[in-house]
């Protein structure tokens, strides 16, 4: 699933070709991939709105029409979203497609078809849920202090919850474990004080490397133009089960299953 990283990339990339272009109409194949207000409310509301600017919260993009409302896109497993001519081949799993004036169309493809979208006069209807932008300035280490506090929960679950932190997701969560030296079961309300000044750092780090590198193309993910994101090629830890450290160069990095998702981290690096 593309975490923050993706999702950044995918929002710069988009910004040149879709801001001020104004949406037409809609086509869709799949009524579920609309989750709120419905399709035909949705197909109604957004015809003729222009894209204003082109936004992030967390793992979604956010578009900002001229009617003030906000289209909101959460791309989950294998949505991509990608801008082409009118007269491209059809994609057969491009189940949502806005059609563009000057003969573009935007188009959401999803095969597994989990991901969602949104038109929202007020955005936190979709948004009001999800924690603090770790890469905001306001996410100090005092904001990550005050949210661990009275959390008992493994690190690794807890750093995938996005009610606690927006856009982590399992590679940045191993990365960030990793670089703080803190073993994903470890318990949020026994670190140390340096311990967070830490993990603070080091979530705040690999979530800027994932976006100098323009994600990590590690599964299904793409940028809008179908190239690769070179972030897998800097991991530390994420899928590299039975490789040596690089950190140390005698741990062999493990995997196990955490919260129902696989968690990579070095036993030595990280008792």
């Amino acid at each position: 699933m593309p975490e923050l990283p993706e999702v950044e990339t995918t929002v710069r990339a988009l910004q040149e070709p879709l801001t001020g272009r104004t949406i037409l109409e809609v086509h869709n194949d799949w009524p579920r991939h609309v989750g709120t207000p419905g399709l035909s409310e949705l197909q109604a509301r957004i015809r003729d709105q222009r894209i204003e600017e082109i936004d992030r919260r967390g793992k979604y993009l956010v578009f900002l029409l001229s009617s003030g409302e906000s289209l909101i896109i959460h791309l989950k497993m294998t949505g991509h979203l990608s801008v082409v001519e009118q007269d491209a081949p059809p994609d057969p799993y491009a189940h949502t497609v806005f059609v563009l004036d000057k003969g573009k169309e935007l188009r959401f493809r999803d095969p597994r078809k989990f991901g969602r979208v949104y038109l929202a006069r007020d955005r936190d209807e979709v948004l009001g849920s999800l924690g603090p932008e770790p890469l905001d300035p306001a996410f100090t280490v005092e904001t990550l202090r005050q949210r661990l506090k009275g959390r008992k929960r493994a690190l690794k679950p807890l750093l995938l919850d996005q009610g606690f932190i927006a856009g982590v997701g399992n590679i940045y969560a191993d990365e960030a474990l990793y670089y703080a030296g803190l073993h994903p079961q470890r318990r949020a309300d026994s670190l140390s004080e340096e311990d967070m000044r830490v993990l603070h750092a080091s979530i705040r780090q690999v979530l800027q490397v994932g976006i100098e590198r323009e994600g990590a193309s590690i599964d299904r993910y793409v940028k809008p133009d179908g190239s690769k994101g070179d972030m897998q090629n800097a991991v530390a830890v994420f899928q590299r089960t039975g490789e040596p450290c690089y950190g140390c160069e005698t741990g062999i990095v493990q995997r196990i299953v955490l919260g129902g998702r696989s968690t990579h981290f070095c036993p030595v690096c990280q008792a």
